[in-house]
């Protein structure tokens, strides 16, 4: 019977210290993980504003950021009275020509961290905002004093 409960403890000991170190998931490991956010164009003041609808702050011109290897999904809608064509700087990332009530979902797999400005190609040369790539470091990358926070 001792020896029973000690195998059970055991048991349950070691259940409990492979769940803590996240060997076990929610999800499977081969779901491909993804970024999705909406942006929509307006004219406000004859001004030309980018403006986060869904998963991006809703001030007008918002920062954007993501992650590096992370599939990275832009719905951009033209919410305004003219034709807009949005195009991300250093990414040679761009919407086609859409016009009013128009819309497109752009798919961007960043390898690399970078800033780059976003702008209105038909508007100019003028930035709208910054679309920011950042690479996050897995928690099994961390070693010493910070690991034993995780």
């Amino acid at each position: 019977m001792i020896l029973a409960i000690v195998v059970g403890v055991v048991a349950f000991t070691g259940m409990i210290m492979l769940i803590g170190q996240g060997n076990v998931r929610h999800v499977s490991i081969l779901w491909q993980e993804k970024i999705e956010q909406t942006v929509s164009f307006e004219e406000i003041d004859e001004q030309v504003q980018l403006r986060g609808v869904l998963g991006v702050d809703g001030e007008p011109n918002p920062h954007i950021v993501t992650r590096t290897n992370f599939k990275y999904l832009l719905t951009v809608i033209n919410n305004g009275d003219k034709a807009h064509k949005l195009y991300i700087e250093g990414l040679n990332v761009e919407t086609n020509l859409l016009e009013p009530g128009q819309q497109e979902t752009l798919m961007i797999y960043p390898t690399e961290e970078g800033i780059y400005g976003y702008y209105d190609k038909l508007q100019g040369a003028q930035q709208l905002g910054i679309f920011e790539v950042r690479t996050v470091i897995p928690s099994d990358e961390f070693t010493g004093f910070f690991r034993d926070l995780i």
